[in-house]
């Protein structure tokens, strides 16, 4: 017996939905690309899920010049005299196909920045997570990179503060051997023969010292008379003197 005609309508079960559209999509995906290959024909194939990820097969350089191509297509056709209410008519398609990109590309956003999370499945999250790993490795590498560029421009600034502390302190030392030599140039010369302040000073003190002890020793023989005196005073009249008490 025959096979019997499947009416075709949307599938109410979650799970045989998912399972069917998973099958039927690799399918498509199959059939593109066994068409390009046999026919050698330039094949687009863009599938948008329920969940809105994204499923495309170019069998072209990219999906870009694609898309490029059959719009140049498009607008030659448009261009060839079809009536002005069917170029508006691409032009809203157009508009339409440009929000639904935008669209994507917001959701995209929404879900690095960790949210709208809640229609994913753990592939979609585990995708979702290699791409923000290696969103991260770049923003490290990049603030690595940048740490590394300040501290060389740390280091050539102080290589030139360096130099010209060493410039500036052997311009003092020259003023500072300047200086000596102009005070030099300037004390009077001493003739030959003649002692200097210092010497002078020593000679004086010397001589003051010397005078010094003359007079001590004549205080010291007065002193020894006047004892003696008293003493054969004393022994002559058998009495100490009122002064010597």
């Amino acid at each position: 017996m025959g096979r019997g005609k499947v009416e075709l309508k949307r599938i109410e079960n979650k799970i045989n939905r998912q399972v069917t559209f998973a099958k039927r999509r690799n399918g498509l995906l199959k059939k593109a690309y066994e068409l390009s290959l046999l026919c050698d024909a330039e094949v687009a194939l863009i599938i948008f899920s329920s969940r809105g990820k994204l499923y495309e097969f170019c069998s072209g350089p990219s999906m870009e010049k694609t898309l490029e191509k059959y719009q140049r297509y498009t607008y030659a056709a448009l261009e060839a005299g079809q009536p002005a209410q069917n170029t508006q008519q691409s032009r809203y398609e157009e508009y339409e196909n440009l929000k639904v990109k935008v669209e994507v590309l917001q959701r995209t956003q929404r879900r690095f920045l960790g949210e709208d999370l809640e229609n994913l499945d753990t592939e979609e999250l585990g995708q979702l997570e290699n791409e923000l790993d290696l969103s991260l490795k770049r923003v490290r590498s990049r603030q690595g990179q940048h740490i590394l560029e300040q501290l060389s421009d740390l280091q050539r600034k102080e290589k030139m503060l360096l130099e010209a502390n060493d410039e500036l302190r052997i311009k003092l030392e020259e003023s500072n051997e300047g200086l000596q030599r102009s005070w030099k140039a300037k004390q009077p010369s001493i003739p030959n023969g003649h002692p200097s302040t210092a010497q002078s000073d020593q000679v004086l003190f010397e001589r003051l010292q010397c005078n010094n002890i003359t007079l001590q020793i004549g205080h010291s023989r007065e002193v020894t008379s006047e004892v003696n005196v008293a003493t054969s005073t004393q022994t002559r009249s058998g009495f100490v003197p009122e002064w010597m008490l």
